[in-house]
């Protein structure tokens, strides 16, 4: 038997070990499943190239737990150990990188990425255990042998008796550790980390039911057997190539990723790449609601078929955070911080990579299927959107797919757009403007003003519409959106030919007074106007400018010009050329002028859905009274 000390000069390591990954030391299971997984994929390929005289087999690793002891078997049928191995690779190599652990952690803030960084993933064993064994038969004609270490620098090595090749791992739990006794708890990080690994993974026994002999009468009990409780899947739907898949395979494997998700998803994009870096997955883009931030922390990032993260910031365009699926990268280190992984150049890569293949799909099923696309446009939208705004070379390519929906229900692409309205809704200053509202029923007399012109109207309700029309606006020349309700349809598209007002200067400056007389306390900037004697008298409006603002700057951005406290701010226009109001400037009693005026004011509020509460039931009353 041999004793000797670990080669690093700091006796300090494992409770600095423990100390630093303390809050994230269940992933002592993920690094010793990925050990032997390792084992057993080496032995594959050295089988396979005639390097190991030995049969692979049907390998699997298996996680015992002993409760009464205090004990965790994790075994492997892998390539197992010699002595001289394990004085390499443990005793040494896995502690090449100690001196740099120190100097870089020692005053640090915790960092999950320690353990993997340093190649210290066995070691991150003794955050949970006060002792580990090491039992390891090579696949080499030597002795087995027999490693222990009770989380000092000191080890034994001596001679074991296993006989079948491989390396079993025996954890002896520490006190502060006993959660990890249980065995929901194992199954639950054994699914968390390893539900994809490419090695079956035994933990215990299930009872399966089987088929009854041709003999058994109606009511003899189903015979069963115990069988192994392989609690992973080995062969995942994105290890396979997308030709060999079928739409309901990647349903079945949607379901598998989220057990919880009751609808189907719209759509699939199988990613497969192999230069110049190493990628593969399946993003789901599944039914969005507008709310940005519920969706995020959906995709889950492996390496090799083990479980990073589901936080894929950084390695994922932030816009498409809301879809769903795996990406999996050997090219994306296991353990490390966020900030080293968004600074790296490979992932960098891999986002951009990601962004185009995401823009050549939806753009390959509008063109296959337009009706199908613009059925799921609702649902997708606010991805696309968010991606237009965010990913410039994502903006450039969804000209081709981004959709424009229209109030009645009609989809365009900027380009049929632009077709549509150019000569109907360009202004006098050779700019094409386009209209739109944001919901149909409140707004809906502005939207048949508008319609009444033979002008098109947009439905665009997103979260992020201001943000995108501020974009659509800055980069295309002589553009400009309006809301159907930012001013009098007139104005909102301004040609050269202006109506005559009926009213004189005079007239109308006296009409204002009187009107902003009446009112004073209601905040609205009154302005006269001669338009068509059959538009409404009174018309009340929302500055496009001043609203927009207000609405950028809620939703992130646009808070420079401070107007996420400003009060509410309308127009209140006085079309001069109708009859009522020529009425309301020539009635002779101030008493019957201010009726007029509250309630036509209140009639304009009430389109405008400003109309509530008290002041509304005051309206109901005078109008009945008006009635009588």
């Amino acid at each position: 038997m041999a004793t000797g000390k670990i080669n690093v000069s700091v006796e300090n390591i494992f409770p600095l070990i423990k100390k630093f990954l303390y809050s994230d030391h269940e992933i002592f299971l993920r690094e010793l499943i990925s050990n032997a997984t390792d084992a057993t994929l080496k032995l594959k390929h050295l089988t396979s190239i005639g390097e190991a005289k030995v049969e692979y087999g049907n390998p699997i690793i298996e996680v015992k737990v002993d409760k009464d002891k205090k004990l965790i078997h994790i075994t492997d049928q892998g390539i197992g150990m010699t002595e001289d191995e394990i004085k390499k690779y443990i005793n040494e190599v896995a502690f090449s990188g100690a001196e740099e652990f120190l100097d870089k952690y020692k005053d640090a803030e915790k960092d999950a990425g320690i353990i993997g960084h340093f190649g210290l993933g066995f070691y991150s064993a003794f955050m949970v255990a006060d002792k580990v064994e090491i039992i390891s038969k090579s696949f080499k004609d030597e002795p087995a042998v027999h490693w222990t270490c009770d989380g000092s620098p000191e080890f034994t090595l001596k001679e074991a008796k296993k006989s079948d090749r491989g390396t079993e791992i025996i954890l002896h739990i520490a006190e502060d550790s006993t959660e990890f006794l249980e065995d929901s708890k194992i199954r639950e990080l054994l699914t968390k980390y390893n539900k994809f690994m490419p090695i079956p993974i035994k933990f215990g026994t299930k009872t399966e039911t089987l088929p009854k002999p041709e003999d058994a009468k109606e009511d003899d009990p189903a015979p069963t057997q115990e069988v192994d409780d392989i609690i992973n899947n080995p062969n995942p739907a994105w290890t396979k190539q997308p030709s060999d898949l079928k739409d309901e395979d990647y349903k079945t494997f949607y379901r598998e990723l989220y057990p919880m998700q009751f609808e189907e998803p719209l759509f699939n994009i199988h990613l497969n790449v192999d230069y110049p870096f190493n990628l593969t997955g399946i993003l789901y883009f599944p039914k969005l609601t507008n709310d940005l931030n519920i969706q995020k922390d959906r995709i889950q990032l492996y390496q090799n078929q083990v479980f990073v993260t589901d936080n894929v910031e950084g390695i994922v365009p932030e816009f498409l955070t809301m879809l769903r699926g795996v990406i999996d990268s050997p090219d994306i280190p296991l353990n490390v911080s966020r900030s080293y992984l968004q600074a790296d150049g490979a992932v960098k890569k891999i986002s951009s990579y990601i962004t185009r293949k995401v823009a050549d799909k939806l753009n390959s099923l509008f063109k296959n299927n337009r009706e199908d696309f613009e059925q799921k446009w609702n649902d997708i939208k606010v991805v696309i959107e968010y991606g237009m705004l965010s990913e410039d070379k994502f903006f450039e390519k969804a000209e081709k797919f981004a959709l424009y929906p229209t109030v009645d229900g009609k989809f365009y692409t900027f380009e049929e757009l632009e077709s549509k309205i150019k000569d109907s809704q360009t202004d006098k200053d050779d700019k094409l403007v386009v209209l739109y509202a944001s919901d149909k029923e409140a707004q809906h007399s502005y939207i048949e003003a508008a319609q009444s012109k033979g002008y098109e109207v947009l439905l665009m309700d997103s979260p992020i519409v201001s943000h995108l029309m501020q974009k659509l606006e800055s980069s295309k020349e002589n553009l400009s959106f309006a809301r159907v309700d930012a001013d009098h349809v007139d104005n909102l598209i301004k040609k050269e030919d202006t109506a005559i007002s009926k009213l004189s200067d005079e007239e109308k400056e006296k009409l204002k007074g009187e009107i902003e007389g009446v009112i004073t306390e209601k905040g609205y900037t009154v302005q006269m106007e001669a338009m068509d004697s059959s538009a409404s008298p009174f018309i009340i409006t929302e500055p496009e400018f001043m609203r927009r603002m207000k609405e950028m700057q809620q939703t992130g951005g646009g808070g420079m010009f401070g107007m996420g406290n400003m009060p509410e701010m309308y127009n209140l226009i006085v079309n001069t050329n109708h009859e009522l109001v020529g009425e309301i400037l020539n009635t002779k009693t101030a008493k019957k002028r201010e009726r007029l005026i509250n309630q036509s004011l209140d009639l304009a509020r009430l389109s405008k859905g400003l109309l509530k509460g008290e002041e509304l039931t005051k309206f109901i009353s005078r109008s009945y009274e008006m009635i009588k």
